[in-house]
């Protein structure tokens, strides 16, 4: 902290901050603005490709811990929105138009799979996931995920120089190979041997926007009724049980609406990247009951191209139940001349990180979607079209022969 402030002292940075006044144009203030019922922006949003294009020119004025490091210091009460794990660290990032950014680190390169030993609860964070998660999102035409760009950010100069918090100050260091690094401060898992390096001062992120404060647009988290259990043997029940699905039909607020075809949306999304670690959900309260399900914190996709989970479309094959615009875009995205491998390719090279997904990992989505579409066929194959393509809005019952079972 002391070598911290006399560098600081140094460079003249110990002056007071010019106060610069909020520009209604500000990109991220027209990104807030532009969340509407349908998702976080429309189709055809300018004021995204402008935020995508602040976050990754800006300059960064203040680094800070995400909100969950916070928790586990006991700086905040943040357990309705987050859930800390401490593992991984998040920084916040300000930049000059008074926009905020979370920031992830690089820690495992993109040729690099996961290992199969590895429990998903304590999978590596992926940078680059973030990234290909928002493109997935926004070709899938759902636009739940927030705005997410890469950016390779100078660690002393963007993060140490600018930061006013002295436990981040503190964990800053410099490896054995001139390296600039710093490290998470929490319980377990947080000290030099799990710190993110600089080459020496460089270091690739993703940079997620920052959704309204809960202050104007209140959050809800939500247990994903397919949550999974975070033990090494556990099992949840729809884990053991293939009828699962019709006592989740019996819950309100999966009885009607819109909300288990949303978490189907979910469970697909998921199997497409790969993540198993969806044990909640967020949505806005605003939007009532059959608002959309923001899709968050997908770090822990694309970690092995090599396996297909398909646990993951448990909600989809044990519910046989799915959006017929959904279908519409998978279908779509099957079609040779619209192949997802191949539009995701050129959607990811407008990414200043490209390539952000190695071959592989585009490839195993041409592969997962064939899984997904041979799931929904089996489903209309059993119960028929008209039980399994849904409208939004409407009602959705168990089929009748599963309810049967279900009561014998």
């Amino acid at each position: 902290s002391r070598r911290h402030k006399l560098y600081r002292e140094e460079l003249n940075l110990t002056s007071p901050v010019v106060l610069v006044p909020l520009q209604p144009e500000a990109s991220w203030l027209q990104f807030h603005l532009g969340i509407s019922r349908d998702g976080l922006y429309p189709r055809s949003s300018p004021a995204v490709n402008r935020l995508l294009r602040d976050m990754q020119d800006f300059t960064t004025i203040s680094a800070d811990y995400s909100q969950d490091e916070k928790a586990l210091l006991g700086a905040c009460d943040c357990s309705q929105i987050v859930k800390p794990s401490g593992v991984h660290l998040k920084l916040v990032l300000r930049f000059q138009d008074f926009g905020k950014a979370m920031f992830k680190p690089m820690r495992q390169k993109r040729e690099e799979e996961t290992p199969e030993d590895f429990f998903y609860f304590v999978d590596f964070q992926r940078h680059n996931a973030e990234i290909a998660a928002f493109h997935l999102d926004r070709i899938l035409d759902f636009r739940r995920v927030p705005p997410t760009v890469g950016r390779l950010i100078n660690v002393t100069k963007e993060i140490l120089e600018v930061t006013k918090n002295e436990i981040l100050q503190s964990v800053f260091f410099i490896s054995p190979a001139s390296n600039v690094c710093f490290f998470a401060k929490c319980p377990y898992m947080c000290k030099t041997e799990y710190a993110v390096c600089g080459n020496p001062h460089l270091l690739e992120g993703s940079l997620s926007a920052f959704l309204p404060s809960l202050n104007l647009a209140p959050r809800l988290s939500i247990p994903n009724p397919w949550i999974r259990s975070y033990s090494f043997d556990g099992k949840e029940e729809w884990e053991v049980n293939p009828l699962y699905c019709n006592t989740v039909r019996e819950i309100y607020p999966y009885s009607n609406g819109n909300r288990l075809l949303n978490i189907i949306d979910m469970a697909i999304f998921d199997f497409l990247i790969g993540n198993m670690d969806r044990h909640h959900y967020e949505m806005f309260t605003k939007f009532g009951d059959d608002g959309f399900l923001l899709h968050l914190d997908n770090a822990r996709g694309f970690g092995r191209h090599s396996h297909d989970e398909t646990s993951i479309l448990a909600p989809l094959s044990q519910c046989c139940i799915i959006k017929r615009t959904t279908l519409l875009r998978l279908q779509l995205l099957a079609e040779p001349e619209y192949r997802l491998s191949d539009v995701m390719r050129e959607s990811l090279l407008q990414d200043r990180l490209a390539p952000v997904l190695t071959e592989p990992h585009l490839l195993a989505l041409d592969r997962r979607l064939q899984l997904i579409l041979k799931a929904v066929r089996k489903c209309i194959d059993t119960y028929g079209e008209a039980k399994v393509v849904a409208n939004e809005t409407t009602q959705h019952e168990a089929p009748a022969s599963d309810r049967v079972k279900l009561t014998t």
